[in-house]
């Protein structure tokens, strides 16, 4: 359960305002941003997400941080940075800025624009990873660099560390989290962040502080096979799909955390209709089958519930006139955080029950377990105040993530987490990993005080 000094934060009155960026300020932002989105960072890109890593180098010497204290490292055909900013006291743990520089594949056949030559038009940036994540990786550093001329002097260490694959093998993640696993704690510019109406005003700010692990489990089936006039007891194809039948069929139990009864305590009185009703019975009694049963046939908040598996992929046979030798099935995974994935595929083996089929765990996905984060009462407030300033009285709401970020590896290493984004937009804008990813240029003033606000508060 969320602690009440959490509760009270989140019901509490909004901080004072912040000052708005100047013009210069804006500028900055958004030419850090434009030019960010013309390096291709892409997998197996490496020289590309150098020249981004060094580029972003040169924004912060420039601004007074000392080079030695940047490292770009090369590493699994991309690159990962480090930047410190020296605090006043480095026996304080340091805060961890994190952030990827690596962007989803774009084709310029596909998009209406270049992906990669950014457009600044009605009202929005264009280009592969406007969003995802280069807008709040230039937010940041912009921040970080204003401070540092404005002669701001953080109470300990600020790192940005920037991952070059969190988009595919997050191999340059772990090498970070290894790197940096004795931080105070991590805030992900790549989770959470603000939702707008159609009509530009704020519905609620999301907190990331969770994400569930993301699982392949390989079903196989082998068998002699034969002709196919003359069918025996087996089959591996229909094994197989018996087995994924029962898969279908099974829900895991559910599931509560201290971060998943704060998402639905902060959603109830925001969610209309049935749902909303039973969000409010859920969080009464927990033991509510039917509250459990509305929410769960919804898929918008089942995956808040529980583990979830899917059938995702099916492969077998080699021949129309034989009969199959091997067939083999993908169940895709999203296990409620702090479960190992172990004992996941071993419930897959028990729910089957059919010992001619083998479960193994897909190994290289770069997904690790890991727990939620605790929602730190230091935390809650000044994210708190940061949004306020922008939104006076608007919802915090701690969420779970059923995707994958970079902040899973920090959590597995002992660094508590939390995605704090400071861009708000519509999800009529949100085009990540689609076709003409844009990000509105509204945002980013508000961004810029919302890095600040946070940096601020939490790097005392």
């Amino acid at each position: 359960m969320k602690s009440a000094a959490v509760a009270v934060l989140i019901a509490g009155l909004a901080g004072p305002a912040l000052a708005k960026p100047d013009a210069a300020a804006h500028a900055e932002a958004l030419e850090i941003l434009t030019k960010g989105i013309a390096f291709r960072t892409v997998m197996g890109h490496q020289d590309q997400t150098v020249a981004y890593a060094e580029y972003l180098k040169g924004v912060l010497v420039k601004a007074g941080i000392d080079a030695a204290d940047i490292r770009i490292t090369p590493s699994d055909g991309t690159a990962y940075m480090t930047a410190r900013y020296r605090g006043r006291d480095a026996r304080k743990k340091p805060i961890v800025v994190l952030g990827h520089m690596d962007v989803v594949e774009a084709r310029r056949e596909d998009w209406t624009r270049d992906p990669f030559t950014p457009v600044v038009e009605n009202g929005y940036v264009f280009g592969r990873g406007a969003v995802d994540n280069k807008f709040d990786v230039s937010m940041a550093v912009a921040t970080l660099a204003r401070l540092k001329r404005e002669g701001w002097t953080p109470g300990r260490d600020v790192i940005l560390a920037l991952s070059g694959d969190e988009e595919t093998a997050m191999a340059t993640t772990q090498k970070l989290a290894a790197e940096l696993k004795g931080a105070e704690m991590a805030l992900n510019s790549d989770g959470g962040g603000g939702l707008l109406d159609e009509a530009g005003q704020a519905v609620v700010y999301g907190l990331q502080a969770g994400e569930k692990t993301y699982a392949d489990f390989t079903l196989t089936v082998t068998d002699p096979g034969g002709h196919s006039s003359r069918p025996g007891k087996t089959n591996a194809i229909d094994t197989v799909a018996q087995a994924l039948v029962k898969v279908g069929a099974y829900q895991f139990p559910v599931m509560r955390s201290e971060l998943t009864d704060a998402y639905f305590r902060a959603s109830a009185p925001k969610t209309g209709g049935a749902t909303g009703e039973a969000m409010k019975r859920y969080v009464a009694n927990p033991d509510d089958k039917d509250a459990v049963a509305v929410l769960a046939a919804d898929p918008e908040y089942v995956g808040q519930l529980r583990t979830t598996c899917v059938s995702t992929l099916v492969s077998g046979g080699h021949a129309v006139n034989a009969l199959p030798q091997r067939a083999t099935a993908n169940i895709n995974c999203r296990i409620f955080p702090g479960t190992p994935s172990e004992s996941v595929r071993q419930e897959l083996v028990r729910v089957i029950g059919d010992p001619s089929i083998t479960v193994e765990r897909v190994v290289g996905d770069g997904a690790i377990d890991s727990p939620a984060s605790p929602l730190r009462p230091d935390v809650m407030a000044a994210v708190k105040k940061a949004v306020n300033a922008r939104y006076p009285g608007l919802t915090i709401v701690p969420s779970m993530s059923a995707g994958a970020t970079d902040s899973m590896h920090f959590r597995a290493a002992g660094v508590p987490s939390y995605g704090v984004a400071g861009l708000f937009m519509k999800s009529s804008d949100d085009f990540s990993h689609g076709l003409n990813e844009r990000a509105p240029v509204a945002a980013i003033d508000g961004s810029l005080a919302h890095w600040e606000s946070l940096l601020k508060d939490l790097a005392k």
